[in-house]
């Protein structure tokens, strides 16, 4: 697909202005999320005001480090999330003039109503607290299934920001709440009142602390998850990152280089217990140290450090005693980039690293999984890099980057079969071939990433990027349900005094592999399923169009509509699992 990113751009402004009369039919969804850290509270104006003199010249190096520009830290990536019907959230979100607090109420087809707000006050000695809560309704695909596949999620958060004599801190309450239904069903044709209840809570606190000064103790992070489910699964984890560091010393080499050097320190404990087929439990406890030096002239750099992990595991089943094991691990970590000027920067490192796999991240990847799962840690062995970026007249901001890996406990889904091949008797909602377990292999992998922001205009930003990923497994012939090229556009346009936000974008995916299963009833062996697989079967890829609207008709008060797969197509995430098909929604806000 060759879209030229202007010309693109222009029409969909054409297009808004001329159905601004239409407003309550031009309705989008914005993906807002909500990861309880720093970052959360301070992209929200409630934030504390920055303290006096602060921050310092060492402070001042390390976040001109900080912000380089890669496709993590400056993504061109949507605003929007794709048509699943799980995990969507359609609060508009536009970088505007804002008042710190506000209530939006909204209401669409597929019988979905929203409500989303937030508050904050300041109180004395520069201390704010704060609420923020999201909830979402959906009646699901009443006209594709049969059975139910409603949901409602919501959240709330509690929050406190507060500058101290040597830094600020930041503490964040949070609790999640998923209601869904594991309505994927394409083998089987159950009871319209057949029961594929799934529901998750979570509860989060995340604390951080960050020093004025690099004066050895830099920043303290602390983040704790505890999670349950519908069938009784349980997981614990908790985090605590240290950073102690001496930045800004000036070495006597002449031409003004500058070095940092930093020690991470990490501690890492994730439990999970599940209570249904083999009774899967997990117990990890990881302790990472983490040594590194930066040398650096100007914007150009050299990075050197290491990782060294240390990693406890205990595994056991219901039938199975329980396995103990401890490994050391030594990771590759560098980096160096030469900035030739603004608008050229060549780059090349290598990293590693090993990430513990929980069921709540998997949940987030994938919220059809069954609730019993083996889970292993991730190792990344080594992933080299070799890339470009740049920021040309403040105008345009890309990276273009191309890399190699060797990964062994690399994650991804396989759908599951039957667990009970008896015809008749009750299935429990998780039976029908319609869930998914985290399998692992190892293997190569090999990536190209693009990402280009353009600002033409002071209202106007337009934005591309393309992941491109081929992977090249040990035991499995194909990675399922991974795309072999992921890409999207956008536009993001404000007018009449920034009263009326405009938004668009695109979003296209390949075909995914996958195995499924069919199902019938045995000849020879009455009131009994066989199933055959297929392990090359594919699901379609797709193009999600979306656009969005806000206009401000007082400065306390505004109406917003917003389309999602306007396209109205109902491709799938996961085999059997259809997205919700061209979705309308419009409302109100109120800010105060």
């Amino acid at each position: 697909m060759n879209f030229r990113i202007p010309i693109f751009s222009l029409l969909m402004i054409g297009f808004s202005q001329s159905a601004f009369a239409q407003i309550k039919e031009e309705q989008l969804i914005l993906d807002r999320k909500r990861e309880p850290e720093i970052k959360k509270i301070e992209k929200k104006k409630t934030s504390v005001e920055a303290e006096k003199n602060y921050p310092p010249r060492e402070k001042k190096i390390e976040d001109s480090l900080n912000l380089r520009y890669t496709v993590t830290d400056v993504p061109a990536a949507s605003d929007f999330k794709t048509s699943t019907i799980q995990g969507e959230d359609i609060s508009p979100k536009f970088e505007a003039e804002n008042l710190n607090n506000y209530f939006q109420l909204g209401m669409g087809n597929f019988g979905r109503i929203l409500a989303d707000g937030n508050i904050g006050t300041k109180l004395e000695n520069e201390i704010e607290v704060g609420a923020d809560f999201h909830v979402l309704s959906t009646s699901g695909l009443k006209k594709e299934y049969p059975w139910s596949s409603k949901q409602n999620i919501g959240n709330v958060a509690a929050y406190l920001n507060a500058n101290g004599e040597k830094g600020k801190f930041n503490v964040i309450a949070d609790y999640g709440l998923n209601d869904y239904n594991l309505y994927g069903i394409y083998a089987l044709q159950p009871d319209a009142d057949t029961d594929l209840k799934q529901r998750t809570n979570r509860f989060k606190v995340n604390g951080y602390y960050d020093f004025y000064s690099n004066e050895i103790l830099n920043n303290v992070r602390l983040k704790t998850s505890f999670l349950g489910d519908h069938f009784n699964a349980k997981e614990s984890q908790a985090e605590i990152r240290v950073n102690l560091s001496k930045h800004g010393v000036e070495l006597p080499v002449g031409n003004d280089v500058v070095l940092n050097a930093d020690l991470g320190l990490n501690l890492e404990t994730l439990n999970t217990d599940f209570a249904i087929l083999q009774e899967n439990s997990s117990k990890f406890l990881n302790a990472t140290v983490a040594p590194q030096v930066t040398f650096f002239n100007g914007d150009s750099y050299l990075m050197l450090g290491s990782d060294f992990s240390f990693l406890n595991a205990k595994n056991s089943t219901a039938n199975t005693d329980q396995v103990q094991e401890n490994r050391t691990y030594w990771f590759p970590k560098a980096e160096l980039q030469f900035a030739a000027a603004d608008e050229f920067k060549f780059y090349a490192g290598v990293t590693g690293g090993l990430q513990l796999n929980s069921f709540a991240n998997l949940l987030e990847t994938n919220p059809y999984l069954l609730s019993d799962q083996q889970l292993r840690p991730t190792e990344t062995k080594y992933k080299g890099y070799v890339g470009l970026r740049g920021d040309i007249d403040q105008q345009i901001k890309y990276d273009f980057r191309a890399g190699f890996g060797k990964i062994n406990d690399m994650v991804f889904f396989r759908a599951n079969d039957l667990f009970d091949t008896s015809v008749s008797g009750n299935r429990a909602a998780y039976d029908y071939a319609n869930s998914f377990s985290a399998v692992y292999d190892n293997g190569k992998v090999s990536e190209v990433k693009a990402s280009v922001q353009y600002f033409p205009l002071a209202n106007l930003t337009l934005d591309a990027e393309a992941q491109f990923t081929k992977y090249d497994l040990e035991n499995y012939e194909h990675i399922y349900n991974v795309p072999l090229l992921k890409a999207g556009i956008g536009a993001k346009y404000s007018m009449l005094n920034k009263k009326l936000h405009l938004g668009a974008n695109a979003i296209f995916s390949t075909d995914l592999t996958t195995n499924s299963f069919e199902i019938t009833e045995s000849g020879s062996q009455p009131n009994v399923f066989i199933s055959t697989e297929n392990n090359d079967d594919k699901v379609g890829g797709y193009a999600d169009l979306n656009l969005s609207a806000e206009y401000r008709v007082h400065k306390n008060f505004s109406i917003f509509a917003l389309g999602n797969n306007l396209l109205n197509s109902n491709y799938q995430t996961f085999k059997g699992y259809k997205v919700l098909g061209a979705q309308i929604l419009g409302g109100v806000k109120i800010s105060f």
